[in-house]
């Protein structure tokens, strides 16, 4: 910031130097040329550089509304020449003193037309009885803005200027030549139509007998379909036209027309082909089809056999047979899933979770079914044995019923194992009264979200709960020991 002193010392270098911002430059150090220019106009008006006053005497307000009416009532000219005060102040001080000469300075405002009107103006451009300037001035617009709608509405073609009358034939030649031009341009037009429609026809026959999909051009087509197509159309085209819409030769037509016309010479080994492989019951291949023809007829070959199959098809349809799958149904009544997928529990023994693991040894295989709870994930009671039976899963509920306290009905969850429906669990289940959860069929992550950390070969958890033993804190170890010895 730079002091009065400061301010004054550099606005009389400038007024020295005949306002020369380079010179002040020079003698007074870094200066923005537009900050010397605005304290010049404050020292020019106020004769002075002092700063500006907090408030404004009635005479001061009185001296700038007089200045903005004797000078075209402009409030921006008025601030600019006396230094004070701002517009928005002057504008209140015009409203205090003379609101009566205040004058509301409205900017331009853009005029929107309709498409009516677009249209009546363009109407009354087109019709030439006035001039493009008269008819702007009547619909309040100008001659520019004509000119673009009427190349909106009427497109390129309505900028074109209408022929003089010196370019239109006024002589009998004239006409003449005309008239044998539009012919040409008549007989052109007519190939043109009658080649589209042979393209047509063609496309559609194709598709109607040799069956070809509808994205079919002349040049995937064959010799031979090209003759069968070819032969279609005999009625309605000549042949020459036909030739020449199909890029075929003559030749190779008649070639195509003869042999589609001989006579097959294995018309009658079609016969016992097709005898053969309707006795068979739509069973025998090429090969066993081949045993039974050659009697009758002995140059025929496998391929041609094959050929003759695949032309009258007398394909072979296999059966798929169904993966061998042991599940009949459901034998108990289904239980819906009542953990869904929540396994978080807020106290012991809510929630439970149930599945059998199966672990291979140097010893063997060996089962491991545990009861963990939701609550801490340590097992409630687990038990091992090397098949997978009802006595392993029961011994197992057994024990974990024993640790249950009155009052506690955990929700016990498992899939759809036959040993879960088995009737020595379901009576063990009743008669403690715990709720069934399981899960859908085929359906294993829920049921392993608490049962394959104990695969792991580090503990659960260093936690022992109350009335647990502190062995479940290794469950593979010990059953793995267990086994192994």
């Amino acid at each position: 910031m730079y002091s009065v002193e400061e301010r004054l010392k550099a606005v009389k270098l400038y007024i020295y130097y005949d306002l020369s911002y380079a010179a002040v430059l020079r003698e007074f150090g870094p200066i923005d040329r537009k900050t010397i220019k605005s304290w010049y106009r404050k020292y020019k008006n106020q004769n002075s550089l002092e700063p500006q006053k907090t408030g404004y005497t009635y005479e001061e307000k009185l001296a700038a509304v007089n200045y903005y009416l004797e000078h075209d009532k402009c409030i921006a000219r008025a601030c600019k020449e006396l230094g004070y005060p701002c517009r928005p102040i002057l504008r209140q001080w015009i409203l205090e003193i003379a609101p009566q000469e205040y004058i509301i300075r409205k900017s331009r405002v853009i005029k929107h037309f309709t498409q009516f009107q677009k249209k009546k103006a363009v109407i009354s451009l087109c019709t030439k009885q006035k001039s493009a300037e008269t008819v702007a001035k009547l619909h309040g617009t100008n001659r520019r803005s004509l000119y673009i709608w009427r190349k909106q509405l009427l497109g390129e073609n309505s900028l074109r200027k209408p022929p003089k009358e010196d370019s239109m034939p006024s002589t009998t030649e004239e006409l003449k030549e005309e008239n044998e031009s539009l012919k040409k341009q008549r007989d052109a037009l007519k190939k043109e139509i009658h080649r589209l429609q042979l393209e047509r026809d063609i496309l559609e026959q194709a598709a109607k007998i040799i069956k070809k999909d509808r994205g079919i051009t002349l040049d995937t087509l064959t010799n031979k379909e090209k003759g069968i197509l070819i032969d279609a159309l005999k009625e309605k085209y000549n042949l020459k036209e036909l030739l020449s819409g199909f890029h075929m030769s003559k030749s190779s037509y008649y070639y195509q027309e003869f042999i589609l016309n001989s006579i097959d010479k294995y018309w009658e080994a079609r016969k016992y082909i097709k005898k053969s492989f309707e006795e068979s019951g739509g069973c025998y291949g090429y090969r066993r089809v081949y045993f039974d023809v050659k009697e009758f007829y002995k140059t025929i070959s496998e391929k041609v056999i094959r050929r003759i199959m695949k032309e009258d098809s007398l394909v072979v349809k296999g059966v798929t047979r169904k993966k061998f799958n042991s599940y009949k149904g459901e034998i108990n009544v289904t239980n819906i899933n009542l953990i869904e997928r929540n396994f978080k529990a807020e106290r012991p023994n809510e929630k439970w979770l149930t599945d059998v693991t199966e672990f291979t040894i140097p010893a063997g295989k060996i089962y491991l079914s545990p009861i963990i709870d939701c609550f801490d994930g340590l097992p409630v009671s687990w038990s091992i044995s090397t098949t997978p039976n009802t006595e392993m899963v029961c011994s197992m509920l057994d024990n974990a019923i024993s640790t249950l306290k009155p009052g506690e009905y955990p929700i016990l969850h498992s899939d759809r194992g036959i040993s879960y429906q088995w009737p020595s669990w379901l009576e063990r289940i009743n008669k403690a009264a715990i709720k069934r959860s399981m899960s859908k069929k085929t359906s294993a992550p829920p049921n392993l979200e608490y049962i394959l950390p104990l695969t792991a070969h580090v503990p659960i958890c260093s936690r022992v709960t109350k009335g647990r033993s502190s062995q479940l804190k290794y469950p593979f170890t010990l059953l793995y020991t267990a086994y192994v010895r």
